[in-house]
């Protein structure tokens, strides 16, 4: 039986933002004395991407190449100082306290790669690691510039207007798509609130319009050949359907609510972006037809955005 009988670590906080404390316990319980224990907590934050790509295509043949990238974040630790050199059997607690950096994206998970944070607490002696444990972190990044973006005063508005053709040969008449946002600017957890305007000329029903929002991330990575690569990918954040019934020469209105997650990459700004991944946000509306195979769609920019906490 080992000496440990358990080791945690307890934080009081959900979510942790760049820049902030992060203070907490190790709760050491052991069955027996334990002589000249080593006993430390680690801070721990790495990036990591990964992905397939096609090299030489204009040959006869292909091959895949692996890109990849990785970059480090954090890495901090308090090793505590056991003063009798000894521990008795029962419940030890170690209090410790860490300070994010300011400058360090959010966690971060998507199919090519991620940005994790975590604990690591490590019960040892100099031959032997006893007991250890890991515990993951949410951590917000905060904006470096404030002035990267200049929010206006006017609502941001889009319009399209597409023209469609049923069954391919009557004459077509245009659907507009109206789509606007009180403010393009936006935080983590915030209710995003936009209004969409559909004129409807076809003479045909609408069957649904479908609201989503998307990062778009440009990672960074090295092929074997150190050559630099980038790979741009959108992944959906947020998608709310509306089903619509509407009939010749009307002008249908919906008020639609997205809430955006409590943690989240910022939006890059064009003074500063992350060393393996740059991203942007992007509203979409489309509106799909019952009776056609094409959709007409609507794309709005949005910037997300987290300032220090005073």
């Amino acid at each position: 039986m080992s000496v440990v009988k358990s080791i945690e670590l307890v934080v009081p906080k959900e979510v942790y933002v760049a820049g902030s404390d992060v203070a907490g316990q190790l709760i050491l319980q052991l069955h027996s004395t334990l002589v000249d224990p080593l006993v430390k907590v680690e801070l721990i934050g790495r990036g990591y991407l990964e992905w397939i790509e096609e090299a030489d295509v204009e040959r006869d043949y292909h091959q895949r190449a692996t890109c990849v990238n990785r970059a480090d974040y954090v890495h901090k630790t308090k090793t505590f100082n056991i003063e009798k050199k000894w521990l008795g059997p029962g419940t030890h607690t170690f209090d410790f306290h860490f300070v994010l950096p300011p400058s360090i994206p959010s966690t971060f998970t998507s199919r090519v790669g991620r940005i994790s944070y975590y604990l690591q607490a490590l019960c040892a002696t100099r031959e032997l690691i006893l007991k250890k444990q890991k515990k993951y972190l949410l951590v917000q990044g905060i904006s470096i510039f404030r002035q990267d973006t200049v929010e206006s005063e006017f609502p941001l508005v889009v319009e399209v207007r597409k023209v469609l053709l049923y069954n391919c040969c009557l004459t077509g008449r245009p659907i507009i798509l109206r789509m606007s946002l009180a403010r393009s600017i936006y935080s983590p957890g915030d209710h995003l609130a936009f209004t969409t305007e559909i004129t409807n000329e076809t003479g045909k029903s609408i069957k649904k319009v479908v609201f989503a929002l998307y990062s778009v991330v440009v990672y960074k990575a090295f092929n074997l050949r150190a050559e630099r690569r980038t790979l741009e990918q959108r992944e959906e954040v947020a998608r709310l359907e509306s089903p619509v019934a509407s009939g010749h020469g009307e002008v249908t209105r919906i008020q639609t609510t997205l809430v955006l997650p409590q943690v989240m990459p910022v939006s890059s700004g064009s003074h500063w972006s992350d060393d393996i991944m740059e991203v942007g946000y992007e509203l979409t509306g489309v509106v799909h037809f019952p009776w056609c195979l094409k959709k007409v769609v609507a794309k709005i920019p949005v910037v997300v955005r987290n300032e220090a906490p005073e």
